[in-house]
């Protein structure tokens, strides 16, 4: 789409302060509408006479930059009046912000070098059917905005005591173009509002204040102050053993929040960053930290503007409470892009993390557009040779592809297809895929394996050797394995668009064929896991029993990380051990899904044990409480427990297996799903002696009870089982 609009940047560099843009205008007709066409180098927020033009929290969003800069539409009729003035804020945001704290990347460092640029066209249509735009322009006006701060990591800082100053004209520089697309993601709005559970002294004398959830977004302040006076707030996920405020695991992510007031009654909340929380200390407060009560303050939550689909509940409320901190975690991690964390200098889209829990957020909320606008940007960042990213976009550029988290280029676009059961994703996103196979291919040391390289292995996986993060599984174990499993799905995406496969066919069976000769015996959890899920076994029912046996010698502990915990539970319900796999659900020593509840977790942890037996934490160093990984889980609750399985050949629910394999420790699990094709129900509570099953499908059906299927149309069913 072509653009009369110049791009346009302040005189002079106003270094942390962000500059308003202004422009005022007359109407010389009677209007019939009026369109807003925006985007920035940075975030932008934009008024109109006074009024906050949309909803979107941090326009125009994050996307792989230099390929891809969103921009945004807005019908802004209502807020036109005879005499008009438009002003745009513009912040760092994750433009020109400093990203990934604990290390240099040479692709933000770049980004950097450019100016907080606005490209803005209002197009008025007016009743005769005349057109007129006001475009940016040196026409406009710049100044400094009352925003002094606005950074992802260090916060926001807001003197409303600024004095607005007439401005200087705005300087038209050669920005970006030939990137610029419509707005292709869900927006970020401001969704949960939660008000303050408690307020108390902590032993250090620190006046704190806990919401009582830990939330991504920011806390909005009401209060009556003179001029001058400040409200300081810092930010915790988490108190220390003795009740202290902690903030050492936000590293060097500032997180401020400070508030220079006027006179009177006002209220405040960030314009241009976010936090992730659940604790705030006030430091400082008109008349005096003593004076601030639990009434000034509420937590908003911001994420992508998604549709919840998927609920959970049970008859053990430690369960229904792992459940919500799924659910807590995907909204927290899923502002704009999937990122691991949302406190501490980081949060990055880790790829690895997007594909282990690709499944469970599509059963939770509508992702589709989701995926779709991240997974665009995951093969605009790929290579010319295929290589992907650790992160999306991807601003550490690593050198080399690590298995896990590069084959979510596979994995996530065929998730998101059964899901939804549109191949447009696969179409999408065909080439990615198939470059990210030819680049294993390329670049494997061991024809028909992949070895060499670096890889995380099995992050965090708990039979990790002393001073490693890696866990004991074979690096080129993992990698292989997914080498033929992302091969594997190559095929039937390819299948799926009619595409010419036979060469992924005919390496697959190279891969297979070489990798049960090399690999005859496994030697971890997460070894047995892989070679069972991923059909790599020659006998998967022997790699499954070797896992169970393996989880009893230890106690019925997991010993997985992040590759092999998200497909533990499915290969032991799959092979005979559901009885294990529930050992495993409801076990509340650590390690567990359940043992961080039992610590008060209101999301999930990085690590099992990010708050120790003893109190103590596991590091500062890489210790985030809100890291939604391991949440998958969830995926096999749905899945498994409530037995909802997508058939791969009619995909998107168009037709569906529901085999429910229920608990005797639980009395009863309840699991809503909206479909595309309408509400699908699997419920099983004990009744008299038997299990109860209420099962509603919005499609044809294959129900399975007690190993006996049978076939049923879309409908409301009810079957009694053995107990």
């Amino acid at each position: 789409m072509e653009w009369n609009a110049s791009w346009i940047r302040p005189a002079a560099d106003l270094l942390d302060v962000c500059p308003v843009f202004s422009k005022s205008f007359a109407l010389c007709k009677p209007l019939e509408k009026a369109t807003l066409r925006i985007t920035a180098l940075g975030v932008y927020e934009a008024s109109l006479n006074g009024n906050r033009v949309g909803d979107f929290i941090l326009a125009p969003g994050w996307t792989c930059y230099d390929q891809r800069l969103q921009y945004q539409e807005y019908d802004v009729t209502e807020l036109i009046t005879d005499t008009n003035t438009l002003m745009v804020t513009v912040g760092k945001g994750w433009y020109r912000g400093r990203l990934a704290g604990w290390t240099d990347s040479k692709v933000q460092s770049n980004l950097q070098k450019n100016p907080a640029g606005l490209l803005a066209e209002l197009t008025l249509l007016y009743s005769d059917g005349s057109t007129e735009q006001v475009v940016t322009d040196s026409s406009w006006t710049t100044a400094k905005s009352p925003i002094l701060l606005s950074e992802i990591y260090d916060g926001e800082i807001y003197d409303a005591t600024v004095v607005p100053e007439e401005g200087t004209s705005a300087v038209v520089f050669d920005g970006p173009y030939h990137t610029l697309i419509p707005q292709q993601g869900e927006e970020v709005h401001e969704q949960d509002h939660l008000f303050p559970e408690q307020i108390f002294y902590t032993p250090k004398g620190e006046l704190v204040i806990d919401f009582g959830q830990e939330v991504t977004g920011y806390v909005e302040t009401t209060v009556s102050a003179s001029a001058g006076e400040e409200v300081s707030l810092s930010f915790a996920e988490v108190l220390d053993k003795d009740g202290n405020f902690y903030t050492e695991n936000y590293r060097s992510a500032r997180a401020i929040y400070r508030y220079i007031c006027r006179d009177g009654l006002q209220t405040y909340k960030p314009h241009l960053t976010f936090y992730g929380f659940r604790y705030i200390r006030i430091n400082a407060f008109p008349g005096g930290v003593d004076h601030a009560k639990p009434e000034n303050f509420i937590a908003i939550a911001v994420h992508s503007d998604m549709r919840r689909t998927g609920r959970i509940s049970c008859s053990d409320p430690m369960l229904n409470r792992l459940f919500d901190n799924i659910l807590w975690g995907q909204k927290g991690n899923f502002l704009d892009v999937p990122t691991d964390c949302p406190q501490r200098d980081e949060r990055l889209g880790w790829t690895g993390d997007a594909q282990v829990f690709c499944r469970t957020a599509c059963f939770q909320y509508d992702a589709e557009r989701f995926f779709t606008k991240w997974l665009a940007d995951l093969a605009a960042c790929q290579t010319p040779e295929g290589r992907v990213g650790h992160v999306i976009p991807d601003v550490l550029e690593a050198p080399n592809g690590s298995a896990a988290w590069g084959d979510a280029a596979v994995i996530c676009p065929w998730e998101v297809y059964l899901a939804y059961g549109n191949p447009q994703i696969l179409k999408n996103q065909f080439k990615s895929m198939t470059g990210w196979i030819d680049y294993i291919t390329s670049t494997t040391t061991t024809p028909n394996l992949w070895t060499g390289g670096e890889h995380y292995g099995d992050w965090l996986g708990l039979d990790a050797p002393s001073g490693s993060y890696k866990g004991s599984s074979r690096e080129d174990f993992i990698a292989s394995a997914f080498y033929a499993y992302s091969t594997e799905l190559v095929i039937k995406a390819g299948k799926v668009l009619g595409e010419d496969v036979s060469a992924y066919e005919t390496l697959y069976q190279n891969i297979l064929t070489t990798f049960r000769e090399t690999y005859p015996e496994y030697t971890t959890q997460t070894e047995c896991v892989l070679a069972a899920h991923f059909g790599l076994a020659p006998d998967p029912q022997a790699a499954a029993d070797q896992l169970a046996d393996r989880i009893r010698q230890c106690g019925i502990r997991l010993e997985t990380g992040f590759v092999g915990t998200p497909y533990l539970l499915h290969v032991l319900s799959t092979y005979g051990h559901t009885e294990l796999a529930y050992s495993l659900l409801l076990r509340k020593e650590y390690p567990s899904w359940l043992y961080p509840v039992t610590k008060g977790a209101t999301t999930i942890w990085e690590h099992w044990d990010g708050i120790m037996e003893n109190g103590d934490f596991w590091s500062s160093d890489m210790n985030s409480f809100n890291h939604y990984a391991y949440g998958s889980v969830a995926d096999w609750v749905f899945g498994e427990a409530a037995g909802i399985h997508t058939v791969e050949e009619f995909p998107g629910y168009e037709r569906v297996r529901i085999e429910p394999k229920p608990d005797s420790r639980l009395d009863c699990l309840n699991v809503e799903l909206q479909t595309r094709r309408g509400m699908l129900r699997s419920c099983w509570k004990k009744e008299n002696g038997f299990w109860k099953y209420e099962i509603v499908t919005p499609s044809p059906a294959v129900i399975v009870i007690d190993g006996q299927e049978r076939t049923v149309e879309k409908g409301s069913y009810l079957f009694f089982g053995k107990l």
